[in-house]
């Protein structure tokens, strides 16, 4: 059953919390802390729709120092090389506390947020009405686009990492290898160096097109092989900014790259350069570290300025989506849940639809990355419990294996859907590099799936149960695909949703932390089928988890869909590459030196299998999935057009949905081998009938609140399916 304590309970077991926690600090003295807070800007919340509790904003800089001689700061690549005269490395962060107006209100659970690409995080009103505290604070330092530094904070402004430059100690400019990519760009006009949304953070040394070298190519498979790549001559580019009116060779400019005759929208364009000047990037592990720490434990500041939630923190949840959750797996991984006095930060840890572990920690590292070629993430320990990198050859390795050292690993809780998978390389996580055994997991660790959902899915929660109203109808556009200019999907949008089941999971995670009431077991595909809905035969499992092709995976074949897909090499596989001999590959640290890198070998991918619809096995309860109306996919197809580089291929990360026919004339007019509706619900009343048995089933097990389920069951019941 599920249980609260009043907010007067949470304070008076803050006011215990934060006095053990000041204790310890005196009893432990250190010199890596926040030492300095300036509040930019207080500011009244806007209640939203159903938020029962008054909120305020609170946004400023923190400024903190490290010590490089602390073993918890010294596995920060380059920070050494990042020191002021007095021997210390400094930073400022940005950060927005969204907190009750009212102090009485405050349940004592605090939110610390991974901002995603600098933007904005404010906690929901779920949260809100619980009196919860939300916490976002900066950890991106590469001062590109979204996340250039200001000189003030605001609640609505992006966040920000004010890091130092490395410097080699005789203080001369630290160079190094680098590579941009320019894809589906087409015209006389310049084209900037861009990392999924940010500007590249590097620029060359010098502006001679003679001392880089730019490649075009025709292609490249998703095992890294390159088609048509020829060299173009340094004398038909330039460094420069140029358009229609001001063609080649423009004015310089080391952010943009201008080509004689224009770019060619079907060739991919790659430039290999010396750079000089890389930030210490991997401070931002420390210094979300040491602001979620101060916020949770600390009464003021070296100065006297007061902590805004002083005592009113008992417990903490740090949560990150997509590229954030990515963040805080590497943030644990170098035990940065430790704080500087050697406690333990966050008691709960939430990485959402995240499955690798950022790239941040190394010299030259681009953090905004997503894994396209060429984009480091996916090397070292994926999965939490030490095991055996049996391909690859390194050392038995896990994410927590230093937080268990220290003794600080936090809960966790960390949930997934069929585009991670498919495009974000998902499956070393569960079953390693080799694919041959499932990776069990720890105690403290929760696994859930969605199956057949997008990355995130739908955002528009108990909507697309609204799928089918009239006047809104199924998706029929295709959706843009993620990352840098990547291009369209061919399928209409997965509606599959993810916010019912989070929204389960916020009342479970709180009440493990706060009450030690175990959330529901994992459910998630397994190649032992043991979890989830793998179906028994002649007495033995059947795996779940099956290689990425169609034939493997029992993948019907749907009028609308090319016959053969998915293909092999359909998926985006984890590539092995070589960075060079000073890249620590287990830690994802170091220095590369090959930009880009050879792919050494290609790592074998796994996918869920599906049933006779093609909709995934092995995931949670999920009310869309368990009364489907079509075929829903964690992947789509890149369409021909404007940006056609990537035609035919997976649509980067990117749902889709193929609607099943409404009748069984319809079905038997386009052969398809799927029920249609009227076959497999009858009328309207009993396809909500299915509705609200699939609903009570994920209700019972613990993944969908009854008010979110109450929702579900009136718009299937508004819906005009098979009326």
């Amino acid at each position: 059953m599920t249980r609260f304590q009043s907010a007067p309970d949470r304070l008076r077991n803050g006011l215990r919390f934060t006095a053990a926690a000041c204790l310890l600090g005196l009893l432990l003295p250190s010199q890596a802390r926040v030492t300095r807070i300036v509040i930019d800007e207080v500011k009244p919340m806007t209640s939203a729709t159903g938020q029962t509790v008054a909120y305020e904003q609170v946004a400023g800089r923190a400024f903190g120092v490290l010590d490089p001689r602390d073993a918890r700061n010294a596995l920060i690549q380059d920070i050494q090389l990042g020191l002021d005269a007095d021997g210390m490395a400094r930073y400022t962060a940005s950060f927005v506390l969204t907190k009750p107006a009212s102090s009485a209100q405050i349940s004592g659970m605090m939110w610390h947020d991974v901002p995603n690409r600098g933007r904005a995080v404010v906690i929901g009103v779920q949260e809100r009405n619980f009196g919860d505290i939300g916490l976002a604070s900066a950890w991106q330092g590469d001062n590109a686009g979204a996340t250039t530094v200001q000189p003030t904070m605001g609640v609505n402004a992006n966040q920000f990492l004010d890091l130092p430059i490395a410097r080699n100690l005789d203080g001369s400019a630290v160079t190094g290898n680098v590579f941009a990519r320019i894809v589906n760009r087409s015209g006389l006009a310049s084209q900037p160096l861009i990392v999924q949304s940010n500007p590249v953070p590097y620029k060359p040394v010098s502006l001679d097109t003679q001392q880089a070298t730019l490649v075009t190519r025709t292609g490249e498979t998703t095992e890294g092989v390159a088609l048509g790549e020829a060299l173009v001559p340094s004398k038909d580019w330039a460094w420069a900014k140029c358009s229609a009116a001001a063609p080649f060779p423009g004015t310089p400019d080391p952010t943009q790259i201008c080509v004689k005759g224009g770019f060619d929208a079907k060739k991919l364009y790659m430039v290999s350069f010396k750079a000089q000047d890389p930030m210490v990037l991997g401070m931002g592990f420390a210094a979300w570290r040491d602001v979620g720490h101060f916020f949770k434990t600390a009464s003021a500041d070296d100065f006297g300025t007061p902590n805004p939630v002083a005592q009113r923190v008992a417990y903490s949840i740090a949560r990150g989506n997509s590229q954030s959750g990515n963040f805080l797996r590497g943030w644990l991984h170098m035990d940065f849940n430790q704080a500087e006095n050697g406690s333990q930060v966050h008691d709960g840890m939430w990485p959402i639809i995240a499955g690798r572990r950022i790239a941040l920690n190394f010299r030259w590292a681009q953090p905004d990355g997503v894994l396209e070629l060429y984009q480091a993430g996916s090397e070292g320990p994926q999965w939490w419990a030490k095991s055996p990198d049996q391909v690859r050859g390194l050392p038995p390795a896990g994410i927590l294996d230093r937080c268990e050292a220290s003794k600080t690993c936090p809960k966790v809780i960390e949930h997934f859907g069929s585009a991670e998978i498919w495009a974000l390389k998902l499956s070393p996580e569960w079953v390693g590099t080799d694919g041959k055994n499932d990776i069990p997991l720890p105690k403290n660790v929760r696994r859930y799936y969605i199956a057949s959902s997008t990355h995130g899915g739908a955002g528009t929660g108990v909507s697309a149960f609204n799928a089918s109203l009239p006047g809104v109808g199924l998706p029929t556009a295709g959706p843009s695909c993620p990352g840098n200019n990547f291009g369209t999907a061919v399928l209409p949008a997965n509606p599959v949703p993810h916010v019912e089941v989070r929204n389960a999971l916020v009342v479970a995670f709180r009440n493990w932390v706060m009450d030690n009431v175990a959330p529901p077991q994992s459910v998630y595909p397994t190649l032992n089928g043991k979890k989830g809905d793998g179906v028994k035969s002649t007495g033995k499992n059947v795996p779940d988890l099956v290689p990425a092709n169609k034939t493997a995976m029992g993948f019907p074949t749907i009028p609308g869909l090319r016959a053969t897909a998915p293909e092999a090499d359909f998926i985006m596989p984890v590539l092995d590459y070589d960075w060079g001999p000073d890249f620590n590959f287990t830690d994802a640290s170091g220095v590369p030196s090959n930009a880009p890198p050879a792919v050494k070998q290609v790592i074998k991918m796994l996918v869920p299998r599906v049933n006779a619809d093609g909709n995934e096995v092995g995931g949670v309860p999920n009310v869309l999935t368990d009364a489907p109306l079509g075929t829903y996919l964690g992947w789509n197809i890149t369409a021909d057009g404007a940006r056609p580089f990537h035609k035919g291929q997976i649509c980067n990360y990117v749902g889709g949905m193929i609607p099943f026919a409404k009748t069984p004339a319809e079905r038997a007019a386009s052969g398809d081998p799927r029920l249609s509706l009227a076959e497999r619900y009858g009328s309207h009343d009993g396809y909500v009938a299915t509705v609200k048995k699939a609903a009570a089933n994920a209700v019972a097990r613990g993944f969908l609140l009854q008010a979110d389920a109450d929702a579900v069951i009136a718009a299937a019941e508004a819906s005009d399916v098979l009326k």
